[in-house]
C-alpha cells in the first residue's frame, strides 16, 4: 500500500475515535446538578454549567491575580465534568458521596478519556489531573469559576437550592476556603451575597459568635 494509503487508513482510525468521544461527550447533557437556571424554572445539567464556565473563563480573566492561558483554561471546564458521565454528579455538600468521588472520577476519567487518540486523550487527561491539582494559576482560575457560578445562580433563585438542602453558611465557607486564589475581588463579592442570604434566612448561620 501506498503512503497516501497508509495515511487514508490512519486518518480514518483517529477520526473515528475523536467523533467516538464527541458522541460520549454527549451524555454529559443527561447529568442533571442541584443548582437551578437563573430563571428557577428547572435545574441545569453539566453540559450547560460547562458551558457557562467558558463564558465566564473569557470575560473574568482581567479577575484573575496571576495571568491566565485559556487556551488552557477554556478546554479545562469543558472537560472538567466528563467524568461524571459514570461517577454522577456528587452535590457540593454531600459528605458521603465526597469520601468515594475522586476513586469514582479517576477511573472515569481513564476509560472517557482514554476514547481519543492517544495525544488528545493524554492532553486532556492532564487538563483534568490539573484542575484537580489546584495548584496552577489556571486551575485555581477554573475552580474559581466552578465555585462562584452555582453561587451567582442560587443569589439568582432566591437560595432555592440552598434552602432545598438546609445549606449552612460553614458548609459554603469551606468549599470555596480556596476561590480567592483565583480572583479575590469575586471572591470578596461572594462573601457580601452569602451574607445577604443569611439574612434572608436562605442559608443557615451556624458561623456567628453566640453572645
Amino acid at each position: 500500500m501506498d503512503q497516501t494509503g497508509e495515511r487514508g487508513i490512519y486518518m480514518d482510525e483517529r477520526l473515528k475515535k475523536q467523533l467516538d468521544f464527541i458522541l460520549e461527550a454527549d451524555k454529559v447533557k443527561n447529568i442533571m446538578r442541584q443548582t437551578y437556571l437563573a430563571d428557577g424554572k428547572r435545574k441545569e445539567n453539566d453540559a450547560e454549567h460547562s458551558w457557562h464556565l467558558a463564558l465566564m473563563a473569557v470575560l473574568l480573566k482581567e479577575y484573575a491575580p496571576e495571568e491566565v492561558d485559556l487556551s488552557k483554561v477554556i478546554p479545562m471546564v469543558l472537560i472538567h465534568d466528563l467524568v461524571e458521565i459514570d461517577a454522577g454528579d456528587t452535590y457540593a455538600y454531600d459528605t458521603v458521596g465526597g469520601a468515594t468521588q475522586h476513586t469514582r472520577e479517576e477511573a472515569a476519567a481513564q476509560r472517557i478519556y482514554g476514547i481519543l487518540p492517544e495525544d488528545q486523550g493524554k492532553w486532556l487527561y492532564d487538563l483534568w489531573e490539573e484542575f484537580e491539582a489546584y495548584e496552577t494559576p489556571e486551575a485555581k482560575y477554573a475552580h474559581m469559576l466552578d465555585n462562584s457560578q452555582p453561587l451567582f445562580l442560587n443569589n439568582a433563585t432566591d437560595g432555592i437550592s440552598w434552602v432545598e438542602h438546609g445549606v449552612k453558611k460553614s458548609q459554603i465557607y469551606t468549599r470555596n476556603r480556596r476561590t480567592g486564589e483565583g480572583a479575590p475581588k469575586i471572591w470578596e463579592y461572594m462573601q457580601e451575597l452569602i451574607d445577604q442570604h443569611v439574612e434572608k434566612g436562605h442559608v443557615i448561620d451556624d458561623m456567628s459568635k453566640k453572645e
